[in-house]
């Protein structure tokens, strides 16, 4: 059963346990004085002047109170009304003014200011677009206003949308070792293309770690594995589930952080994110894998990041921001290098970090713990100097390289599309086999120019019909 809000604030209770007389009154003067925060910029005085204009004279009480606001919210990422709610009900001023003064707080004059950008400190030369309100998001997106809470989806409908025409993704289930399975979210065409502007215009524009190196202009697989190329140890480290790990409230923290307004930051998130419907998961209930299903649905059934969205990747990148500065100061302070491509994590070092690099572990498992990423450790390896060090597909023990399996494996196809034709190499139908051939090619060219320059005179010499 859903509960009224002055029954959900009054779950609050003071340092005293003083129970809170949270009439329809109080609720109200709860909220607005909320708003008046939330209205103020973040210097000493604004705060108090708008409460006191709100209830009408300037009581002793509201300046303690506001500067306990600015300590607690002033550099913070900008919170949400019931955040600052929470914060009046649990403030020790505020509380004893209520107690005493209960029928003499009333809000006299509603607060009233224009949406602003209040991007964080950190966030003062994001060069983003200034988008206030729920309409003027509606006209940058081009899309009617009434339809882009539908896209958004904030209420989580579209877990029970069962007809495929009204869903916004395309899905599509991949198995993975150990019984588990994948979900690919690969967005419809009004949804991507506005997920596409998100990503150009707004996205784009803000800077990631210098660690960070996958889906990052200028930055690749190669820049990736190249600083751990030639060291004594190289640790790899994957994430677990990394996508719908990264929820709703997040994405959304991310946007006000680059200071959009709560509503605004809320529709923006609700388009980056989504919520996998329960049909998705029926052809793995037929299969008696019904563990599998129930776990899927528990992990992509919560408003995530999807996997197969143009956002998803850079959105990605900015939550593990934190997590970055911890292990690069971490890996620093070891005498190592770290660097990520997208959930894969590594790092290497000389003699001195390889006498350590099981603690180190163990630590860098604990900060990504703390940061509410999940270590898997299967995939966790320490590749010293006298194995082949793997990274990405990389082979990184003296200078990066690709792997001699990989390279024949390829040049053999290759040769046989030449003698042979290329259909009847595509045993795993490929529905564009020409790209996914030239894409392998560039990859080894991107490594290997020499064994890459090789590949191309082969492939060049395929007729395709």
């Amino acid at each position: 059963m859903l509960r009224s809000r002055a029954e959900l604030l009054t779950q609050s209770q003071t340092r005293w346990s003083i129970p809170l007389p949270l009439n329809r009154a109080n609720t109200r003067l709860v909220s607005e004085l909320a708003r008046a925060f939330l209205a103020s910029d973040n210097n000493s005085e604004a705060p108090v002047m708008r409460a006191s204009e709100a209830l009408g004279r300037p009581w002793r009480w509201i300046r303690p109170v506001a500067r306990r606001y600015l300590e607690r919210f002033g550099d913070r990422t900008r919170p949400r009304l019931r955040e600052v709610e929470r914060f009046l009900l649990s403030d020790p001023s505020f509380q004893r003014a209520l107690a005493q003064r209960g029928s003499a707080l009333q809000i006299v004059a509603r607060v009233s200011a224009e949406p602003q950008m209040r991007p964080t400190a950190a966030a003062k030369d994001w060069k983003v677009p200034e988008i206030l309100t729920e309409h003027e998001l509606a006209v940058w997106l081009r899309v009617p206003e009434n339809e882009l809470e539908w896209f958004a989806d904030l209420k989580r409908l579209g877990v029970k949308r069962a007809d495929a025409r009204l869903q916004h993704y395309n899905y599509r289930v991949l198995a993975k070792p150990h019984g588990s399975v994948r979900l690919i979210e690969a967005p419809k065409e009004r949804l991507k293309v506005m997920q596409q502007k998100v990503l150009k215009q707004i996205l784009e524009r803000i800077p990631t770690h210098p660690a960070a190196h996958g889906f990052v202009k200028g930055r690749s697989i190669k820049t990736f594995a190249e600083p751990h190329a030639g060291k004594h140890v190289v640790l790899r480290m994957d994430l677990k589930d990394f996508f719908p790990t990264l929820g709703r409230a997040q994405i959304q923290a991310f946007f006000r952080t680059a200071g959009y307004p709560e509503r605004a930051a809320d529709l923006l998130g609700g388009l980056c994110t989504n919520s996998a419907p329960r049909s998705v998961w029926r052809e793995i209930d037929s299969k008696d894998q019904p563990f599998a299903a129930f776990a899927a649905h528990q992990l992509y059934g919560k408003p995530h990041l999807p996997q197969g969205a143009p956002t998803s990747p850079a959105l990605a990148n900015f939550c593990m921001y934190r997590a970055d500065c911890r292990l690069s100061a971490l890996a620093k302070v070891a005498g190592a290098t770290y660097t990520r491509y997208a959930d894969d994590l590594a790092f290497s070092g000389d003699v001195r970090f390889a006498r350590g690099v099981s603690r180190f572990a163990a630590h860098a498992a604990a900060i990504l713990h703390e940061e509410g990423f999940a270590v898997h450790y299967r995939k966790t390896r320490v590749m010293r100097r006298g194995v082949r060090q793997y990274l990405a597909g990389v082979v990184t023990n003296e200078h990066i390289n690709v792997a001699r399996a990989d390279f024949d494996r390829l040049k053999a196809t290759l040769t046989n599309c030449v003698k042979y034709g290329p259909q009847a190499q595509n045993r795993d139908g490929h529905p564009a086999f020409h790209s996914h051939l030239e894409g392998r090619v560039a990859f080894v060219e991107m490594i290997n120019p020499q064994k890459g320059a090789r590949l191309r005179r082969i492939f060049e010499r395929i007729e395709w019909a």
